[in-house]
């Protein structure tokens, strides 16, 4: 009992390790196109399958200059380019415009471009909800669920 209790905690612990590390990459990255200028981001989770994060990096009329993806399900993922975007207006992307097959690096980009057109607009951007409000949510919905069914 002593041994997998250990097993656990290692893996528990190197989980932690190497999500730091992931996330220090992607700050550092962040970072490396935020000095060259205006970042738009958009994100997607996966759940069980690979989410996605696009960093597209902009001029002041809002052409992409670079692109850059963060997409996996593991902790593992590292920031890659994501080409095939250059010149083109943010604001006009949509799913359709990412690559077949990559259900969520779709909707990444298009949250990018919706994300770019409430910043331009001066409306605000809400934060999504946490996983513990997501479960809190989808809790509430089944017993929402029973108490209509039994009236």
């Amino acid at each position: 009992m002593f041994k997998l209790a250990l097993v656990i905690g290692a893996a528990f612990v190197l989980q932690i390790m190497l999500s730091m590390r992931q996330m220090r990459h992607f700050s550092n990255e962040f970072v490396k196109l935020r000095r060259q200028g205006k970042v738009a981001c958009g994100r997607k989770s996966g759940g069980f399958h690979a989410g996605a994060i696009v960093m597209f990096l902009i001029d002041e009329d809002g052409i992409i200059r670079c692109g850059r993806k963060l997409e996996g399900t593991t902790c593992i993922a590292r920031v890659r380019p994501l080409d095939g975007f250059e010149g083109r207006f943010i604001g006009s992307l949509t799913e359709e415009d990412g690559p077949k097959g990559h259900r969520n690096l779709r909707k990444a980009i298009a949250d990018a471009a919706l994300t770019y057109n409430k910043i331009t607009a001066g409306e605000e951007v809400p934060e999504p909800p946490s996983p513990v409000q997501k479960l809190g949510r989808s809790v509430g919905h089944i017993f929402h669920k029973k108490a209509t069914v039994g009236q």
